[in-house]
C-alpha cells in the first residue's frame, strides 16, 4: 500500500497530538495508507531536535521553508502557531504538497480565503483540523440527525468553557496576544463549536455576540509550551489583546435556533466541551469530558421510561470503533486525531478532498468575524455580510 511522506511544521502540543497519530495509525488501521514521518519543522534546534527523537520523525530541520521545498514530502502538517499559517500553506501549495493546517486557518477571512484558493489552484488536498468531529460520539449524534431520528431540529446550544488562565497571573502567552492568534476564547474554542454546528446542524444565516476581557493585562512569559507557562507575578506586564470570553445567538438555515459560549474563565472546567440538539422527535446530549458516552432522548419512549439514556459509544457500530477495543473499553483525546488522519489517507487514496477541509476552515471563519462584527457594531449581522 502507499504510503505519504509527511513533513510537519510545528512540536509542541498539537505537534504531539498529530505525532501521535501518525505513528499509531498503522498499528490499528493497517487497511488505510500509512503515513510516513519523513521531517519535523521548528525554530529552536535543540526543542526540535529532541522532539523529532521523541517522537519518532526520520529528521528534522530549523526553517520552514526548507521543508516545504523538499522534494520527499508529499504532505506539509502545520501546527505552529496561527500567524504562521498562511504563509507556509500558499508555499506549500505552490510547490504542490497538500495540505493538512491546525485551525484557525489564518487570521482573519481574507487570509483564509486566500489560502483555499491557492489549494484550489495547486490542485492539492487540504485539510483542517477539526479534531473533535471525530469522536464516535459525535459522528453518532451526526447519524441521528442525518437519519430523521430527532425529528425536525429546533435547537443547538454549545459550549466550550475552560479555566486555565483564571489566576492574573498567569503569563501572557502567545494564545492571549491577537496578532499571533487572531482572537482569544472565540478563535480558540468558539471555532470548534461553530464547527460542530455546521458538522451537526448545517450552515447559519445570521449572529449576534458580546464579549469581554476580564484581565487586561499580564505578566511577560519567561517560556511556554502547550497551555502551560512559567513567569513571575512582579515581572513586567504586557496587555492582553484578545477576548477571555466569548457568546453569541444564532439562526441557522434550517430554521434552528442556536447558543454559543466560549470562555477561560469557568473554574472547575478543564475542557468542557459540549453541546445538546433539541427536536421534534428527541434530543442528544454530548460532553466531551465523557467523550465516549452520547446522552439520547427519544419522544417515542413509553411515558413509564422516557427519560435521556446513556449510550457508550464504545461498539463496532459506531465509527471508527472496530478498529479499537472490545466494546466498552473507551478511547481517549488522542484518538480523535488519529481519526482525523484516518481520513486524510482514505481521501488521498480516493483522490478527494478530505472532511473537513479548508472550505469549512473559511465558513467558520467567516462566523467568527460575523460575531465581531456583531460585538462592535451592537446588531444582528448576516453572515453574508461579511
Amino acid at each position: 500500500m502507499k504510503s505519504y511522506r509527511v513533513g510537519m511544521v510545528g512540536y509542541k502540543f498539537m505537534g504531539k497530538a498529530h505525532s501521535h497519530a501518525y505513528r499509531d495509525l498503522p498499528m490499528f488501521f493497517p487497511q488505510v495508507a500509512a503515513p510516513q514521518m519523513k521531517l519535523i519543522c521548528g525554530r529552536d534546534e535543540s526543542g526540535v531536535s529532541a522532539a523529532a527523537s521523541q517522537f519518532g520523525w526520520e529528521g528534522y530541520v530549523t526553517d520552514w521553508r526548507e521543508l516545504v521545498s523538499h522534494p520527499e514530502i508529499d504532505i506539509v502538517d502545520i501546527n505552529a502557531p496561527s500567524d504562521a499559517h498562511k504563509e507556509i500553506a500558499l508555499a506549500a501549495a505552490a510547490a504542490g504538497k497538500h495540505l493538512f493546517c491546525e485551525k484557525p486557518l489564518a487570521l482573519n477571512l481574507a487570509d483564509t480565503r486566500e489560502m483555499l484558493e491557492a489549494a484550489e489552484a495547486a490542485g492539492v488536498k487540504h485539510m483542517v483540523g477539526f479534531n473533535y468531529r471525530f469522536a464516535p460520539a459525535v459522528q453518532l449524534a451526526k447519524k441521528l440527525v442525518d437519519e430523521g431520528r430527532l425529528g425536525e431540529i429546533y435547537h443547538f446550544r454549545a459550549w466550550f468553557l475552560q479555566d486555565w488562565i483564571v489566576d492574573p497571573n498567569f503569563p501572557l502567552v502567545w494564545r492571549l496576544q491577537k496578532e499571533i492568534a487572531g482572537s482569544g476564547s472565540h478563535g480558540d474554542l468558539g471555532a470548534h463549536l461553530i464547527d460542530l454546528a455546521h458538522f451537526l446542524i448545517g450552515d447559519m444565516q445570521e449572529v449576534i455576540g458580546m464579549s469581554e476581557t476580564f484581565v487586561k493585562e499580564r505578566p511577560l512569559p519567561t517560556s511556554m509550551t502547550g497551555l502551560s507557562a512559567k513567569g513571575s507575578a512582579d515581572a513586567p506586564r504586557g496587555p492582553v489583546t484578545v477576548d477571555d470570553a466569548t457568546l453569541f445567538m444564532a439562526r441557522f438555515a434550517c430554521g434552528a435556533l442556536g447558543s454559543f459560549e466560549a470562555t477561560r474563565f469557568a473554574p472547575g472546567h478543564r475542557c468542557t466541551n459540549s453541546f445538546e440538539i433539541n427536536g421534534s422527535k428527541g434530543s442528544v446530549k454530548f460532553d466531551f469530558e465523557r467523550m465516549n458516552e452520547l446522552q439520547v432522548y427519544f419522544t417515542s419512549d413509553d411515558e413509564d421510561v422516557q427519560g435521556f439514556r446513556r449510550v457508550l459509544a464504545t461498539d463496532p457500530s459506531h465509527a471508527y470503533m472496530d478498529a479499537w477495543w472490545p466494546a466498552g473499553h473507551t478511547i481517549g483525546y488522542e484518538h480523535t486525531f488519529i481519526h482525523e488522519v484516518v481520513e486524510l489517507m482514505r481521501a488521498l487514496e480516493e483522490d478527494r478532498q478530505p472532511i473537513p477541509n479548508f472550505v469549512d476552515g473559511v465558513k467558520c471563519q467567516q462566523v467568527l468575524e460575523a460575531v465581531e462584527q456583531s460585538i462592535a457594531q451592537r446588531r444582528w449581522v448576516s453572515i453574508n455580510e461579511v
